[in-house]
């Protein structure tokens, strides 16, 4: 009876929270999460697992977007914080601190090559709105060159260079922006002029299936970029610290740009921190204009203590190497799911521990996203395509715990297809 009181108690708070959330933030939003199977209040999480207030457990398949590289909670992080917390603050954001310059150096040997130079945010779509001012400062240039199908946060500039049909709602958000098709060089060769700052592009479009980019597409256009003297970046903030299968996507495609962009996994999803890394000639601008972009949560020091064990960890667990293992596993199996409901699965696409399913049709993205909550694992539709479903656990995930999610991928597909 004390069990049933506790579960019935537990309910009520879920509808209570879902009311509230209704009220305060947003119906469409509760609506939205109720129809693709995400009505989960989180309660414990930990490692690949989180479980709803009402014990339930399910495999972390969504990642906060692939902030939890390295588990949810992890407790060395978490410890690091902790410790953090109790010695230090928040610090001054234009001031120079031990912190700030320890994590700018174990930074720039983590990444490596020419992109030695850091400047530190707080959420991706500032650090896309950085990177934006970077270049069109450092060249004098305001042409913005992007692709079809990217996605690169919510502010400005990045809500701007996204393909996202919402952000009309707005107007007009940035001027000088082109947008090309991915993967076209011809294209590309066609748009890149003199009067370009920069061509942006994501390696691989996670929230558009997965599809990546050809490796001498982007050799062609780091060439085309150095003739006319843009800038070339990537939006590494899903793809970076290991989830590729290498520590960066530039690894994989052996193609260094002039700025890349990383997300929160640098703390491992434990403190909420961006940037980007840029090598030293395109810091000139910087050194002539230093307080031209600043953020007062910007390389905070308790952020920058966690990154720094959140960094160490990476190097000692090396999780890119067991992600390209497990994601090979992974990404076969849904092959052979994909061969076995060709009616319903138009592709599959995937490096390292991102993988998406693309359907026939967004309702069925949704159907499959309720069926994989029903079934222990909690997905979500791309932003971009919304036909297709993403797969991003933990890169800690074992061979083991691999197994066990391709055998609920597979009971949720039976499901859905009954």
């Amino acid at each position: 009876m004390q069990t049933q009181n506790k579960k019935d108690d537990s309910l009520t708070l879920c509808d209570d929270l879902f009311e509230e959330a209704k009220a305060l933030f947003s119906e469409g939003l509760v609506e939205h999460l109720k129809a693709s199977g995400l009505d989960v209040i989180e309660g414990q999480s930990n490692g690949i697992y989180i479980n709803d207030i009402n014990g339930v457990q399910f495999i972390d398949c969504y990642c906060g977007a692939s902030i939890y590289n390295l588990g949810r909670k992890n407790k060395t992080v978490v410890d690091s914080l902790k410790s953090a917390v109790e010695s230090t603050d928040c610090g001054n954001f234009i001031l120079v601190s031990q912190e700030k310059a320890d994590l700018s150096s174990k930074l720039a040997n983590f990444v490596a090559e020419d992109l030695i130079c850091v400047l530190f945010t707080v959420v991706r779509g500032e650090a896309m709105d950085a990177a934006c001012k970077l270049a069109r400062g450092y060249t004098g240039k305001t042409e913005l060159i992007s692709v079809d199908g990217g996605w690169y946060g919510h502010t400005g500039f990045a809500m701007g260079l996204s393909e996202r049909a919402d952000k009309n709602q707005y107007g007009r958000l940035i001027p000088d922006q082109t947008i090309v098709e991915f993967n076209n060089i011809k294209a590309a060769k066609k748009a890149i002029n003199k009067n370009t700052a920069a061509f942006i592009l994501e390696p691989v479009q996670i929230e558009n299936g997965c599809r990546m980019a050809d490796k001498e597409y982007l050799l062609e256009l780091k060439s085309l970029c150095e003739q006319q003297g843009a800038l070339l970046i990537f939006d590494e903030t899903q793809t970076g610290f290991g989830r590729t299968g290498h520590k960066f996507a530039k690894d994989y495609f052996g193609v260094t740009p002039d700025i890349l962009l990383f997300g929160e996994s640098i703390t491992a999803g434990v403190f909420p921190m961006t940037g980007m890394v840029f090598t030293p000639s395109v810091k000139s601008f910087f050194d002539n204009h230093p307080l031209i972009h600043l953020c007062t949560f910007g390389g905070h020091d308790v952020g920058c203590r966690v990154a720094c064990q959140a960094i160490d960890l990476y190097e000692k667990l090396r999780p890119w190497i067991q992600a390209r293992e497990t994601g090979s596993l992974l990404l076969n199996h849904l092959y052979h799911i994909q061969g076995l409901y060709p009616d319903l699965i138009c592709s599959v696409n995937g490096l390292g521990l991102m993988n998406a399913i693309t359907f026939t049709g967004k309702k069925l993205a949704q159907s499959f996203c309720v069926a994989a909550r029903n079934h222990g694992f909690i997905v979500v539709q791309g932003l971009v395509s919304e036909e297709s479903v993403v797969i991003r656990p933990p890169l800690t995930i074992t061979r083991e715990q691999i197994s066990k999610l391709m055998e609920l991928i597979s009971n949720a597909m039976i499901s859905f297809k009954n």
